[in-house]
């Protein structure tokens, strides 16, 4: 075959950025969807903290890994594959174009830059995975204290030990877009919060009862659910990495189809089955359903089909029902979003999932995987939030908490107007 020109060349590395910075852009929109879930699904008095979380913490983790997280996760790893090399001192030099012009599969195929805005958004959105299941009781700063720890060290870590060419990835474990390495370790370190916070006032009565929290805006959350479904497609397609052949290009266009059945045969399932669970058509287990349903195909959308990526995402919404009930009703997890049961219980299954469909996976390497996301980020996360509980405290009084954390914690109110007189 003949050599490609110079212009093709340049054409196609332009092309591959350009579609990185868009899947990046699609990934950043789904900071806006976890807004406005949680905004949703948490009580009025709320809902003010929990927007300044979400901004507030996209915001810090930008931040930290651009200064800290990015070298750890792809700055090199030792030999071993359990430790960063450490190059810590930006990015690394952009790509030039004689790089590019000489082909080859060794040549760049995106910038540099554009890999780091892709990188960066993935950490802002497992952080996101904490705030809703420690809303509506926990302390402002010390959700921001702990999401400096999380983004520029923790996440990284195990990060690198996959995506960065770890002992993970040396011994196959298969995470295609982050099942594990995002939603997983999300969930890790939200249950660690989780037990070390406590349960909302109320929630639980003395003798054992279980009492519903509703949220105050069912619109706004189901809002928030097509934003995330919308930036799922980056998430998923923009791990396809390139796109400027026919081969990457039919891949990719797999890639959005498989995410998006997923998430119908999720929310389907999932509403099914709270219908014959509940007698009632359950509005939020739709929701998280679909949700499942992204996060169940998000370890590996590319070799199924899309009939099998509407099974693994419909055994996805069964999944995060059953798992919301349980955590709530049996071990006492109050978790006001569902987020540990959609993004660890199901990030679990997708990871298993897997091996129906991609041959190179075994169950083996996809157990020890789990095994070792999980227990880095739930002790690491244990420590971290142990700490900041002892040094400042991580949850509102009881007063704060009753009056609500947008007055106690933000000074203002989302809705004023319910609460004040108007004169």
């Amino acid at each position: 075959m003949e050599q490609l020109s110079g212009d093709i060349l340049q054409t196609k590395y332009a092309l591959d950025t350009f579609y990185f910075l868009v899947m990046g852009a699609f990934v950043m929109w789904m900071a806006a969807g976890f807004s406005m879930l949680e905004a949703g699904l948490v009580r009025s008095k709320n809902t003010a903290e929990i927007l300044t979380k979400n901004i507030v913490l996209y915001s810090i983790a930008c931040v930290m890994y651009m200064l800290i997280g990015y070298n750890i996760m792809y700055g090199g790893v030792s030999a071993s594959g359990w430790m960063p090399t450490l190059g810590f001192g930006g990015f690394g030099a952009e790509n030039d174009a004689a790089a590019v012009l000489a082909g080859g599969d060794d040549a760049p195929y995106y910038s540099v830059l554009s890999d780091f805005f892709f990188q960066v958004v993935f950490v802002a959105t497992a952080m996101s995975i904490v705030s809703g299941a420690v809303a509506e009781r926990m302390k402002l700063w010390a959700f921001l204290a702990f999401a400096i720890v999380f983004t520029g060290f923790i996440y990284p870590m195990q990060g690198m030990w996959k995506w960065g060419g770890g002992f993970l990835d040396m011994n196959g474990f298969s995470d295609f877009a982050g099942s594990g390495v995002v939603h997983m370790a999300g969930a890790a370190a939200a249950l660690a919060g989780v037990i070390l916070l406590g349960a909302r006032k109320g929630k639980y009565g003395k003798d054992g009862s279980v009492h519903a929290i509703p949220g105050a805006n069912l619109p706004l959350a189901t809002l928030g659910t097509f934003i995330l479904w919308l930036g799922w497609f980056g998430f998923n397609g923009g791990s396809e990495l390139k796109v400027s052949d026919v081969a990457e290009a039919n891949a990719t266009a797999l890639v959005f189809v498989n995410t998006n059945m997923a998430a119908a045969g999720g929310c389907i399932a999932g509403l099914l089955f709270a219908r014959l669970w509940f007698g009632k058509a359950d509005l939020t287990m739709a929701l998280n359903g679909a949700l499942a349903g992204l996060v169940s195909i998000t370890a590996e959308p590319l070799t199924p089909s899309p009939e099998l990526a509407t099974l693994i995402g419909a055994i996805g919404g069964v999944l995060v029902v059953a798992s919301i009930v349980i955590l709530d009703t049996k071990f006492k997890i109050d978790d006001p979003v569902g987020a540990i049961s959609v993004h660890g219980v199901v990030g679990i299954w997708g990871l298993l999932a897997v091996c129906i469909s991609n041959s190179d996976a075994t169950i083996g390497a996809q157990l020890m995987g789990i095994g070792v996301i999980f227990a880095w980020v739930f002790v690491t996360s244990f420590i971290a939030w142990y700490a900041i509980k002892a040094i400042f405290g991580i949850r509102v009084s009881e007063e704060e908490e009753y009056e609500g954390l947008d007055v106690g914690e933000c000074g203002l109110e989302a809705y004023p107007e319910f609460t004040q007189n108007r004169s």
